[in-house]
């Protein structure tokens, strides 16, 4: 019979909590369980402010660093109530505040040890570090696990994962795996939105559609230097953030119209990604919160006419849940001392097993 572990996922976003309890047996994913706890306000703002540099000091970071390790332990103890027999162990990402990969390091928080102590089960957090230690980007982490899961012998694909941030694999029939970073995700279209309208975000990309993309304005994005880098890259939100997208705004656009066109920011991204890198793909798979765009979605599939454009779901998961998959997954690895991490993704100089380890 095969373990199950935990995946927990705190997003980019940082608007909720996800786990997920699943087992791998004969390379298929079972999930079990699921549980979605919301993260409140508060906490969100103290995790924004950080990210973004403000109240940033050791004492600030370090109670969100507890506080955050409360919060994962409650949604892992409600989802171990769903479960007739308890995980082998649990493997949280944590809540990424800072990623600087060229400077050496990366900083998710979410204390692994009072997981451990509040759950009684093994904690495995900081998944990022060894890559990093190794010269690579640390980032991002589920194409491994996308490979395992989701290569095919008979097409090309690709896995796009839109969280704040958009990552993608490319999954060749013939050769090896690799991906990246491809910048903004759901972040600007997030935070726009909350800026403009009520609520935490436009859902089903309704009022992008209302306005008209500003090709001008989508070529000043477009020439960030981020998006001509070649891979290995990685980046996060203390880059792509409202701060950034000011500098590009005239002041004078309509506030549908900039977020229509920040849909197709992260539209391009993507497509550009695939054109360059494997343009024989056939398929194309979302995953993550922008896989519910249906604006993003259609922006996506008409920059690709050749690569069919759905969810994971056709390939038997959830798009919601492959993250938090992905993790129980790396905590799998980790359990059994084996490597986690990809080369030809982050650019390490050589694979590596993957979390630190908290026993309870």
């Amino acid at each position: 019979m095969s373990a199950t572990f935990i995946g927990i996922m705190s997003g980019t976003s940082a608007d909720a909590i996800d786990a997920a309890a699943v087992s791998f047996p004969d390379r298929q994913v079972k999930i079990h369980a699921v549980q979605s706890n919301p993260i409140d306000s508060a906490l969100r703002q103290r995790i924004t402010d950080i990210m973004q540099g403000v109240h940033d000091d050791l004492d600030s970071v370090a109670a969100l660093d507890h506080d955050l390790g409360y919060a994962f332990s409650e949604c892992a103890t409600a989802l171990m109530t769903k479960l007739d027999t308890p995980p082998l162990a649990i493997g949280c990402h944590g809540q990424t505040v800072r990623h600087r990969p060229e400077q050496g390091f990366t900083v998710q928080l979410g204390a692994g040890a009072i997981i451990a102590t509040r759950t009684g089960l093994p904690t495995i957090t900081d998944f990022r570090s060894s890559d990093i230690a190794l010269g690579g980007q640390g980032a991002p982490l589920v194409p491994a696990f996308h490979k395992y899961v989701f290569g095919s012998d008979k097409e090309d694909r690709v896995i796009v994962n839109i969280g704040g941030i958009a990552n993608i694999t490319l999954l060749p029939k013939t050769a090896g795996v690799s991906g990246f970073d491809t910048g903004p995700g759901n972040t600007l279209l997030d935070n726009w939105y909350q800026e403009h309208q009520r609520g935490p975000w436009d859902a089903n990309g309704a009022w992008s559609r209302t306005g008209t993309a500003d090709d001008a304005l989508l070529a000043r994005l477009s020439s960030d230097a981020f998006f001509e880098q070649n891979p290995p890259k990685s980046t996060g939100l203390e880059y792509f953030n409202p701060a950034w997208l000011k500098t590009w705004l005239n002041g004078d656009e309509r506030p549908e119209d900039v977020q229509a066109t920040l849909r197709e920011l992260t539209a391009t991204g993507i497509s550009d990604a695939v054109t360059k890198a494997l343009p024989t793909a056939k398929t194309l798979y979302l995953c993550g919160g922008g896989a519910q765009n249906g604006a993003l979605k259609a922006s996506i599939q008409s920059r690709l006419p050749d690569t069919k454009v759905e969810s994971t779901a056709a390939l038997g998961i959830d798009p919601m849940w492959v993250e938090a998959c992905a993790f129980a997954w790396l905590a799998r690895q980790r359990w059994e001392r084996k490597p986690g991490s990809l080369p030809s993704v982050t650019g390490a100089s050589r694979a590596a097993v993957l979390g630190s380890l908290y026993l309870p």
